[in-house]
């Protein structure tokens, strides 16, 4: 199957004949990266698919207010973003924050993961949920999704010596929870 250029993809949905078609099509070449952006965010699968709903139904609502000025891609990631972080923001106690939920995460991770899974993963993914969250959608979104700072900024709202700064700390997190806890391998 041919991937279309986001601009003949806006020019689909802009069309009343085409939305459908041309929102499957926006789905079927964005969908899998949205689904993973939220999926490192929320950790649970069902969680995740809860999100990943309300992330389309909104991208649907609101393409017809994109700006061809910025990437289509990155208004995609940071409504899937900020919908994953409503989403975690709504799991927490009035007396909570939202970095306190790393734990309940941590569970849902372990019991997710199969017998099987890469022991290394295991450790980098929890090394993860140790992370603040503003650290942790920082590092996710320049390691996995490679977005340089300003698309995170722009995504986030971020200033991007603020994200450089939480990506810096992330990092070293990692390297250090990974150092410490290593012996579990």
């Amino acid at each position: 199957m041919t991937t279309l250029s986001d601009d003949i993809l806006l020019q689909m949905i802009s069309s009343p004949a085409e939305r459908d078609n041309g929102f499957r099509a926006l789905m079927n070449k964005y969908g899998r990266e949205l689904y993973w952006n939220i999926r490192r965010i929320v950790i649970d699968h069902d969680d995740t698919e809860d999100v990943f709903q309300e992330c389309a139904i909104k991208i649907l609502n609101k393409i017809d207010s994109f700006r061809a000025e910025s990437a289509l891609r990155n208004w995609l990631l940071a409504i899937a973003t900020r919908e994953a972080l409503q989403f975690l923001r709504s799991k927490k106690s009035f007396f909570q924050s939202i970095d306190d939920i790393g734990e309940q995460m941590l569970g849902t991770l372990e019991s997710q993961t199969d017998l099987d899974a890469d022991e290394a993963q295991m450790l980098f993914n929890q090394a993860l949920l140790q992370l603040p969250t503003r650290q942790r959608v920082a590092f996710n979104l320049r390691y996995y999704d490679e977005l340089s700072y300003d698309e995170i900024a722009a995504i986030t709202g971020s200033s991007v010596a603020t994200l450089k700064s939480n990506y810096h700390y992330a990092v070293k997190k990692i390297e250090t929870y990974i150092k410490d806890n290593a012996t579990q391998l």
